[in-house]
């Protein structure tokens, strides 16, 4: 780590001994778990499972996963031994910890276009691998040769690009891949987290591609104590706060948490 990321790690778990409880969001693919062309094999990385499992005992941190996958892969992904609370599909989704299921309602033109779209991508997936979501078509060419990549990715552009400047559609970008969608983004989740816990306890948000932006930037809008991370193998633009590499500084950020955790609880 730079002595930049050192000196705001330092300072932001020094805030544990004040006010409420923290809150740890978290991104899935990337973040807890190394990529996978089938994503149904992206386990968490070794050790982060049980580190989870140990803040989760501590009943003091609010814990929850946003992620662009749909929120009922994450639970039998993760295997904890109790139920978190998720964000899927960017934030439009969000299972609760008792099990309940919110979905945000979509436009009604705005879902027939999606539709529709998703009808013609199932027959023809343009040689890319089309991922269908209640709420999004997306298209991936990650693992594909660059040259056929680079055609998959301008057909996309050409199908998608025109209906995003339809009223409720939204193009997302990540790596590797392009999701045309309705509903809130990962940064719109955020927000509505810190709605319901008042932005009263440090807050920290892990995640590593480009969709994580808007969580970062709603992140770096708190005005209390508040930490971003990159957590990814090679740097990028970004508009975190600091750059940590998986699976080893993940393992050590967590441990660092569960520690001032622990320190806040003895002190009280």
């Amino acid at each position: 780590m730079t002595p930049d990321a050192v000196e705001k790690l330092d300072g932001f778990f020094k805030t544990f001994v004040q006010g409420a409880s923290p809150v740890l969001l978290l991104d899935y693919d990337g973040t807890l778990a190394p990529f996978r062309v089938n994503r149904y094999e992206a386990r968490p990385w070794a050790g982060a499972r049980e580190l989870l499992m140990r803040i989760q005992r501590q009943g003091q941190t609010r814990m929850a996963v946003i992620t662009g996958r749909p929120a009922g892969e994450i639970g039998p992904l993760l295997g904890l031994d109790n139920r978190l609370e998720v964000w899927g599909l960017h934030g439009a989704e969000r299972i609760y910890p008792d099990g309940r299921r919110e979905m945000e309602a979509a436009p009604s033109g705005a879902q027939q276009k999606l539709d529709e779209l998703r009808e013609r991508l199932r027959a023809n997936s343009m040689g890319g691998l089309f991922e269908d979501k209640p709420n999004a078509a997306v298209m991936h060419w990650r693992g594909i040769p660059p040259h056929r990549a680079a055609a998959i990715e301008k057909r996309t552009r050409q199908l998608f690009e025109p209906l995003a400047q339809i009223d409720g559609l939204n193009l997302l970008e990540f790596e590797a891949g392009l999701e045309l969608r309705v509903g809130r983004d990962k940064g719109g989740a955020v927000e509505a987290i810190l709605a319901e816990t008042g932005c009263a306890g440090p807050i920290a948000f892990l995640g590593d591609d480009l969709t994580d932006e808007s969580a970062f930037r709603s992140v770096n809008a708190v005005s209390g104590a508040h930490l971003s991370v990159l957590m990814r193998h090679k740097w990028r633009e970004t508009n975190a706060n600091i750059w940590l590499k998986p699976p080893e500084e993940l393992k050590a950020f967590l441990e660092r948490w569960l520690k001032a955790v622990a320190f806040k609880v003895w002190i009280d």
